[in-house]
């Protein structure tokens, strides 16, 4: 029916070439517009001007020598005023922007090693920005974004590349693990010699105590009872304690047999051996 009244539809985003007799006439705008075919007028063609995206996908290979798969997205669109240029210099654009794409990254890759690649990514893809932009302006076409969106080596190199990682990750773990392992052993080394030291000191507050308690047990034993010396006080109170001893020992349920020689002469090699170290200390206190 529109044929018929010589009007045609076009919709919103896209323009309209119009020829007569073969021959360019006008670019039609979106809407209702009129291609009088009595007169020769025609429709020859559409053109959108939404924005489009191309991936592209090139093979190539590193300063490495590592062969790997880039991924280019090229996001591009038709410039309403230059719709002639875009129609009738250019036949197929995505065949052109890929070729151009190709060529920057083939160019630029092998120049850069593994590793630079993945670091210099936006660079590349800057460099592909900058020469189709250069190249398809002249078509009408303007290069909105460039991306590298993926950079896929040989699966062999990936899986060797994970492998480096977790190994140097292991190293690190281990190193950190030994160093912790090392400063337990320095703080149980330095909680032993503390426990130690305060054990020495309670020994030898707790020996003081004796040497103190004795003291006084002999000097109150000889002023109470007259004509008793210091030395028949010592050893009453020793073989006191001798016999205390022995009774603790056999009334104690986890002590096992000890075996120990006794008679009255034991008991006073006891008294004398326990006497002299006691004079010996008080000798070197003095």
């Amino acid at each position: 029916m529109g044929n018929l009244f010589c009007c045609v539809k076009i919709n919103q985003s896209t323009v309209a070439v119009r020829e007569r007799f073969g021959k360019y006439d006008d670019i039609l705008e979106p809407g209702c517009r009129c291609v009088p075919w009595v007169t020769g007028s025609k429709l020859a063609g559409l053109v959108s001007l939404r924005l489009q995206q191309l991936d592209v996908r090139c093979e190539t290979k590193t300063k490495d020598n590592v062969f790997v798969n880039v991924v280019a997205s090229v996001q591009y669109r038709v410039l309403a005023n230059k719709a002639y240029d875009a129609f009738y210099k250019l036949s197929n654009p995505r065949t052109q922007i890929q070729a151009y794409v190709f060529d920057v990254i083939r160019g630029a890759v092998p120049k850069l090693e593994l590793d630079d690649v993945f670091e210099q990514k936006n660079g590349i893809a800057k460099a592909v920005e900058d020469e189709l932009e250069k190249a398809m302006s002249a078509y009408g076409y303007e290069i909105v974004q460039t991306l590298i969106v993926d950079i896929e080596p040989d699966e062999h190199v990936k899986r060797s590349m994970n492998e480096i990682n977790a190994a140097a990750r292991m190293r690190l773990a281990t190193n950190e693990k030994a160093e912790a392992e090392k400063i337990i052993q320095i703080k149980r080394a330095e909680g032993e010699a503390e426990s130690k030291y305060l054990s020495g000191v309670g020994i030898a507050r707790q020996r003081q105590a004796i040497v103190d308690g004795l003291r006084e047990s002999v000097i109150g034993f000889s002023v109470n009872v007259p004509g008793t010396t210091a030395k028949d006080v010592l050893d009453m109170v020793l073989i006191t304690q001798y016999f205390d001893t022995m009774k603790e020992i056999g009334a104690s349920s986890k002590s096992s047999a000890v075996f120990i020689p006794h008679g009255p002469g034991t008991v006073h090699d006891v008294a004398t051996q326990i006497r002299d170290g006691l004079l010996q200390a008080s000798h070197q206190q003095s």
